[in-house]
């Protein structure tokens, strides 16, 4: 089945969305806020990927994939996280420039290109924002790892986990003040009005809470574990 590079971002977008959300099914207004486009346009693309048998849709309710939508969603995000680490180790790009570089290659890469960044990256199971990369069998790759770090309790000690590639503003702010995947955090304050203190190796820095809420983390014995 030849699929557009749009209809794959949807199917992305969708298997994000439903992994994210409390509901498995995801709504058309999530989906257009998610993409950056209008309903009326996520709506005419929603039909001709339920035509083609990659999602089911339920009227008010929203939108689930289907076995052989998820496994084109997979396929797309292993492709994507792949680039990235390649992107990052090897050609020298910051991971706040990743992201977007990824975007454009995911869908025209051919798997034996695919199998060899994964084999030159000796295989690794998390890009450079500590996201899961999905296997060669396109195995559901694990939740999302630990807690929002929005969430922490002040005295925590946590380890980053991942960071969302989303906003790569985000990205450059983290890495400047040293908030990257395998830091270690001690929360030391949480303001009433969303600031987070936190100390590193490097310092303390406050971040907002619409910052934090980037950041994943787990406890250092945990993350140890």
């Amino acid at each position: 089945m030849t699929l557009s590079a749009v209809m794959e971002d949807y199917l992305k977008a969708i298997y994000q969305l439903q992994r994210e959300g409390a509901d498995e099914r995801v709504r058309t207004s999530a989906l257009a806020d998610h993409l950056g486009v209008t309903p009326p346009t996520v709506t005419s693309m929603l039909s001709k990927l339920e035509s083609r048998g990659l999602l089911d849709r339920e009227k008010y309710k929203g939108v689930v994939l289907t076995p052989e939508g998820e496994r084109v969603a997979i396929e797309v995000i292993r492709h994507h996280r792949l680039l990235e680490a390649y992107l990052s180790e090897h050609l020298d790009f910051a991971w706040s420039e990743v992201h977007d570089e990824a975007d454009r290659l995911e869908h025209h890469i051919s798997e034996a290109f695919e199998e060899r960044v994964a084999a030159v990256l000796e295989d690794p199971t998390v890009d450079p924002h500590g996201a899961p990369i999905p296997n060669e069998d396109l195995e559901p790759p694990a939740e999302p790892a630990g807690d929002v770090l929005s969430e922490c309790e002040v005295g925590a000690t946590v380890e980053v986990r991942e960071v969302s590639d989303r906003d790569p503003d985000v990205l450059e702010y983290l890495s400047e003040h040293g908030v990257n995947p395998g830091v270690s955090l001690s929360v030391e304050e949480v303001a009433p009005f969303g600031m987070v203190t936190v100390s590193t190796d490097d310092g303390r820095v406050s971040l907002p809470e619409d910052v934090a809420r980037h950041v994943r983390v787990a406890p250092v014995a945990e993350a140890l574990g």
